[in-house]
């Protein structure tokens, strides 16, 4: 999928491929995650994952959903263009370890920004990591997130540090 957004983001690949590439990719995971997700291995916590409010991208949120379901989470996926209310209501209804957000639209800073306001106005103060082909480190210091990646292993890697389970 890094490849097909490569390809996508020079003028490669069209609209359409990467829309075929998710797709495949989704059907491969529906396949290959039972597979990665047996033996005997210990939930390392739970996650409430989302794309903010006016972003509808979800291809990289559920790779990285993949990944750190495979990894021993726990995911509940709020779905995509997701109001701030709901990122809210659903992290005091499952009481998380973590937050995930995904946003890949520049414009989608602002509405992430005022997510995790609201996430925390709310008395709420689980750590909460952002990803997204725009996010970096001004990008986190802007929105006030604990943690950024802008690929799955990276996200993995810092979800597991942000509950403790390296």
């Amino acid at each position: 999928m890094d490849e097909v957004g490569n390809r996508f983001e020079k003028g490669e690949y069209f609209l359409s491929e990467l829309l075929l590439g998710g797709e495949i990719f989704q059907s491969i995971m529906a396949i290959a995650l039972p597979y990665l997700s047996e033996g005997d291995h210990q939930k390392i916590g739970k996650m409430v994952l989302g794309t903010v409010r006016e972003d509808i991208h979800d291809i990289g949120k559920d790779i990285f959903k993949a990944f750190v379901e495979a990894a021993g989470f726990e995911v509940v996926d709020i779905g995509v263009d997701v109001p701030e209310e709901k990122f809210v209501e659903a992290v005091k209804e499952h009481q998380p370890d973590l937050v995930g957000m995904s946003c890949l639209i520049t414009a989608g800073m602002v509405t992430m920004k005022s997510t995790i306001d609201a996430i925390r106005e709310a008395g709420i103060e689980t750590p909460i990591i952002i990803g997204g082909g725009r996010v970096d480190d001004d990008v986190q210091e802007y929105v006030g997130a604990n943690a950024w990646a802008d690929d799955a292993a990276t996200g993995v890697r810092l979800s597991k540090e942000l509950v403790g389970a390296n």
